[in-house]
């Protein structure tokens, strides 16, 4: 679960688990990357109501990108690769298990360029839930994260699945 204010005065959150990271994903090749600059004139698509469209209407919406929002992330996919849109903004572990690792997406890859962070929108990162004021469950679940980061555990799980750093983002 993301972090927030709100939700920090009902429960408390262990360590954080992993980075919000995300990415815009383009063809191979493409010299798209993820900045107002780059994308003018450019059909940059979302999933509705997502994160992502918070953080592309922000940052490109106001500079001459078309930000385009979906109903799904498989809609999202589907005119990328029919080439009505020319880049799309996701959660990048998503992005990559759901689109890039398919045949659908073989001829698609991440935009190399500045990291796409904004923490007002995308929070500090996920973590886990506990119940308000119970630090012995608090206590062991952090205690757990620290024992998994310290022997090297995370780090050989998350180089398993994923291609990027999924816990500094």
């Amino acid at each position: 679960m993301t972090r927030s204010e709100q939700r920090s005065r009902t429960i408390d959150f262990s360590k954080k688990l992993y980075a919000p990271v995300e990415a815009l994903v383009v063809k191979s090749g493409s010299a798209l990357t993820p900045t107002a600059e780059s994308l003018k004139g450019k059909r940059v698509d979302v999933q509705q109501g997502t994160t992502q469209e918070a953080y592309a209407r922000k940052y490109w919406g106001n500079s001459g990108v078309a930000v385009v929002p979906y109903q799904t992330q498989d809609q999202v996919w589907n005119d990328l690769v029919m080439g009505r849109i020319d880049a799309a903004l996701a959660f990048a572990p998503q992005a990559e298990a759901g689109f890039l690792k398919t045949p659908q997406g073989r001829d698609y890859g991440f935009a190399r360029g500045p990291a796409i962070k904004d923490e007002s929108i995308f929070g500090p990162g996920v973590s886990i839930g506990i119940r308000k004021g119970d630090k012995a469950l608090l206590d062991a679940v952090n205690g757990a994260i620290d024992r998994i980061r310290r022997d090297g555990t995370y780090d050989r799980i998350s180089k398993k699945y994923f291609g990027f750093d999924i816990y500094g983002g």
